[in-house]
């Protein structure tokens, strides 16, 4: 069964991509190997070149690494104020060449100050540190590293080390990285505010975060940046604006441009083409009924049917006024009925019909079954029917 909703015009801020049209913002030329930008309040792609490209990921790892740790203090087997002792493993991390936060085998550092070494310093033995006490072993750890991009079903993505140094079989690719990066955003809004800090010191020695968007563009406010021989310069921006119908993010991943200041100024690129080309349109707010539909053999006659949360897409400027609402769903609903259940799909469409994001229609209160004498007559007029 289809119903259609004229959308609503109130702009707002797995990733969809939009239809190939010719009407679709062209994207600027980008000077990277690798790119993709993603509207996060959308999930939609709004730009990307061989985002599927296997490619390495140089201290963009540390976005997983990252991530793990963050799963382990939100389980509690780990606190922030917890001290870890340093490895002779970790100390022989400067002898790689790659960014360090200095801890020292005599120093038993605070997972806090780990944290902050590791992504505002990139260093390379604060993530040593890290993964030991929550893996065991480095290679416990990166076990659960690739665990977890299973699990999200990143395809291009094998993880060797926990800290993207150059190695055989290591790689990730622009969009792959994009979902780390955006599940950071979701999962741990508390901990993504690690992303912001310009500047950290630790054992006297000070470091400047290498973002330099976060210095130069007010709505920046993470992530990270990494680099290799091989990588080339690579960087993560995560940017957020208050709009009229709520906050909008976005999410730039360039990977392999020439320079420090080429990849902070592709990225800023593509955020402000973001920006200026396109629209967040909210349709609904989280926990909208979209339809309320009979229920069969139910303690309850109808239901209320909606989005997962709020349901918004990003469109070119001035188009959202043309969107529809198409919702298709099973008939009959049959109690029992548990909420957050998917019972078909909801799909936007522009005015020339191109789908440009679905989601699940799914039942937003639970409908337990019926007494013995409701699920008769119901299952009789069902029969009748």
């Amino acid at each position: 069964m289809k119903f259609v909703f004229p959308a609503l015009l109130a702009l707002a801020g797995v990733f969809v991509s939009l239809p190939a049209a010719a009407a679709l913002p062209q994207p600027p030329e980008v000077a990277a190997r690798q790119y993709i930008l993603v509207d996060l309040s959308s999930g939609q792609t709004l730009a990307e070149r061989d985002a599927d490209a296997q490619a390495e990921p140089a201290s963009l790892t540390k976005l997983m690494t990252a991530y793990v740790v963050f799963q382990a203090i939100r389980d509690k087997r780990l606190t922030l104020e917890q001290t870890l002792p340093v490895s002779e493993r970790a100390w022989d991390e400067r002898k790689n060449g790659g960014s360090m936060m200095f801890v020292e085998p005599r120093m038993t550092p605070k997972v806090d100050e780990l944290l902050r070494g590791m992504i505002v310093q990139s260093g390379n033995d604060a993530s040593v540190v890290l993964a030991e006490a929550v893996g065991g072993t480095v290679e416990g750890f990166v076990q659960m590293m690739n665990r977890q991009a299973q699990a999200w079903g990143l395809k291009n993505t094998q993880f060797r080390n926990v800290t993207g140094l150059t190695e055989a079989g290591h790689y990730s690719s622009a969009r792959d990285i994009a979902v780390i990066a955006g599940r950071i955003v979701t999962d741990f809004p508390d901990f993504y505010r690690y992303y912001s800090i310009r500047e950290y010191t630790f054992n006297k020695i000070r470091q400047d975060n290498r973002n330099m968007l976060l210095g130069r563009d007010p709505s920046v406010d993470g992530m990270k940046t990494g680099y290799t021989d091989a990588a080339g310069y690579c960087l993560v921006a995560s940017a957020r604006r208050d709009q009229p119908g709520g906050e909008r993010r976005l999410l730039s991943v360039v990977l392999g441009t020439a320079s420090r200041e080429a990849r902070a100024g592709e990225s800023q690129k593509l955020l402000n083409w973001g920006w200026a080309a396109w629209d967040a349109v909210r349709l609904f707010p989280a926990g909208q009924p979209l339809a309320t539909v009979p229920v069969w053999k139910g303690a309850a006659d109808t239901v209320g049917l909606g989005a997962p949360g709020p349901l918004m897409v990003t469109v070119p400027r001035g188009e959202g006024a043309g969107l529809k609402t198409l919702i298709d769903r099973t008939d009959p609903l049959v109690a029992p009925l548990a909420q957050g259940q998917a019972v078909g799909q909801i799909r936007v469409v522009t005015a020339a019909g191109d789908e440009i994001r679905r989601v699940p229609l799914q039942v937003l209160e639970p409908v337990p079954l019926a007494g013995m004498l409701g699920r008769a007559w119901d299952a009789l007029r069902l029969w009748i029917q």
